[in-house]
């Protein structure tokens, strides 16, 4: 009878991992190496696959490639992804980082995830009870791994800590003493709906939402988001908490706690970091069954992106910057509310904003915090209108003035004066387009002489959601009569270019993710004033100013669906024709 070989005896007598046996079979290690390796992990109570990657009984290279072979899984190069585009809500973060693992996307019912161990069967019941889905591995080398895991971990502690922690700081200050609001303040101290109320500020950041809503119905309590342009349902909270969440967030905002029956606005700043602050705009709005309340993100560092960041083609960024770069005038900028005509202003600011310049803004409220800008709220109240307001700037020795918006002759007409007198005036209209803005000063009673003088440029413009850069997909469905409907000309549809549609994946929103500037940039030249002068028409003005070269709202997206930034029924959507 042979003998028994004493190496198999051993390792019988230790039930090794299913890693251990796998580089067993494969002959890259031998039972009593690996036995060893157990004993040792067991004893400092780490795992195998730490030991034996940090013993040098086997590389992280060579493990990779052979449990890739063992098991038939692809392997993958974790140094050529991009930690940032991975998706971050699928799986549970605590779960990732326990079992090693990196989720990389999901494919219909399966997601897809990296790991150095596809032996662990214990990490794909958990897997898969956690997401209700299957599981795909990909081999990942251990040490490249683990640096992806642990930056990712740190990435997200930082995170919680600067927004929630010691570096999440409110500038309160105590509301109107009363009695009632000394009951309300006690309750506003509950330590959940604190939580909460971070929770839903936290989360937004994330999300790149520009506003949250707060919004109380008769049995139910909703927050949205609103999030590239369109409101999203995110929670709905136990319906008794409204009252408590209200007054939290008014004693941050510095509002009187105990008025409920009047809307009031205030404002509140959040720190995120050691020099990062977030300005948030409050309004509320009493209902049937409580106060609504939305809170409008203002982040100043989109002010400072930089006119690139905005959209501008370039021969319109050209024609924007000439306008700003002359000493005097008005530059108007037009489109409806949420269309990031303040942005735009501020930009322009920005670019202005030096040491030897005198700015002075009037906003109603102001929005974004420009250091080096003398910003004014206006209060009607008060008697604090836009025209107090820019009668007063023109006591001040400014050079360059912005009006938040011009609602009124009286308004226009003092900034119309400080344009002709020396002053570059920037400010905002609500109209269509570019060319009805003339015409809708006209109809505000102000000269035609007087708009021809002064305006140097209109800027119309409209936001369209950016196509997500992951999933897009070409859309050669779209018939080429719906093309040409939508504004092509036959001789644009050559074929040299393709429409993208939205899909979908972890990283965007429904197949789309930011959006986008559309914009139609006009310059008043000698001819659109002969138009104005003689008292012409919006449509004299349009066909007068596509002549020269401007294009319309509509032109301007179709140009921006050539370039694949956009899908064609988000443009057709955010304009007419």
């Amino acid at each position: 009878m042979a003998a028994a070989d004493p190496l198999a005896k051993e390792s019988a007598s230790v039930a090794l991992p299913g890693l251990a046996r796998a580089l067993i079979s494969a002959g890259k290690l031998q039972a009593r190496a690996a036995e060893e390796i157990y004993q040792k992990s067991r004893t400092s109570r780490s795992s195998f696959i730490a030991e034996l990657t940090g013993s040098g009984a086997v590389s992280a290279s060579d493990l990779a490639h052979t449990l890739s072979s063992a098991f038939g899984a692809p392997l993958l190069d974790l140094d050529a992804i991009d930690p940032q585009r991975l998706p971050k809500d699928l799986l549970d973060s605590k779960l990732c980082h326990s079992y090693r693992i990196v989720v990389l996307g999901k494919r219909n019912n399966r997601l897809i995830v990296a790991t150095a161990d596809p032996s662990d069967q214990q990490a794909v019941e958990k897997i898969k009870f956690a997401s209700q889905m299957g599981v795909d591995w990909v081999i990942a080398e251990y040490d490249k791994l683990s640096r992806m895991i642990e930056a990712a971990a740190v990435s997200a502690a930082e995170t919680i800590d600067n927004i929630i922690g010691g570096e999440f700081e409110f500038d309160e200050a105590p509301a109107e003493a009363s009695e009632a609001s000394d009951q309300a303040t006690a309750e506003v101290e509950d330590a959940p709906i604190v939580r909460f109320l971070h929770k839903m500020l936290l989360d937004a950041f994330s999300m790149r939402a520009s506003d949250i809503h707060f919004e109380p119905y008769e049995h139910n309590y909703r927050v949205r988001f609103r999030v590239d342009g369109e409101l999203r349902e995110i929670a709905s909270p136990p319906v008794v908490i409204k009252d408590k969440l209200s007054s939290r967030i008014k004693v941050i905002s510095k509002l009187d706690i105990s008025e409920k029956r009047v809307p009031q606005d205030g404002r509140m700043k959040l720190k995120v970091g050691p020099d990062r602050v977030i300005d948030f705009r409050v309004s509320t709005l009493p209902t049937l069954f409580g106060e609504k309340i939305v809170i409008r993100i203002l982040d100043p560092s989109s002010a400072r992106l930089g006119i690139d960041a905005l959209g501008y083609d370039p021969e319109e960024k050209q024609r924007l910057l000439d306008a700003i770069g002359r000493p005097y005038g008005m530059i108007l900028v037009t489109g409806p509310t949420g269309s990031g005509k303040t942005v735009s202003l501020y930009t322009c600011l920005n670019l202005l904003n030096k040491p030897g310049v005198n700015i002075a803004t009037a906003e109603d409220p102001s929005e974004i915090n420009l250091p080096g800008v003398n910003q004014v709220n206006v209060n009607e109240r008060a008697g604090l209108t836009f025209a107090t307001a820019l009668r007063a700037f023109l006591r001040q020795d400014p050079d360059i003035i912005m009006v938040g918006e011009i609602r009124d002759l009286e308004t226009a007409d003092i900034s119309i004066k400080a344009a002709q007198t020396g002053h570059l005036v920037l400010s905002t209209l609500h109209t269509n387009d570019a060319p009805t803005t003339l015409t809708r000063m006209r109809n505000m009673g102000i000269a035609p002489f007087n708009i021809a003088s002064s305006v140097i440029l209109i800027t119309a413009q409209r936001l369209a959601r950016r196509l997500c850069v992951n999933c897009k997909a070409p859309a050669p469905e779209i018939p080429r009569q719906a093309l040409l409907d939508a504004g092509f000309k036959e001789a644009e549809l050559d074929g040299s270019w393709k429409p993208y549609k939205p899909v979908g994946c972890s990283a965007c929103n429904g197949g789309y993710k930011g959006r986008v500037g559309i914009y139609q940039v006009m310059p008043i030249s000698e001819e659109i004033q002969k138009i104005i002068l003689r008292d012409g028409s919006a449509l004299d003005i349009a066909a007068q100013a596509e002549r020269e070269g401007v294009r319309s709202l509509r032109r301007s997206g179709l140009h921006k669906v050539m370039q694949g930034l956009t899908s064609l029924e988000e443009v057709v959507g955010v304009t007419n024709e």
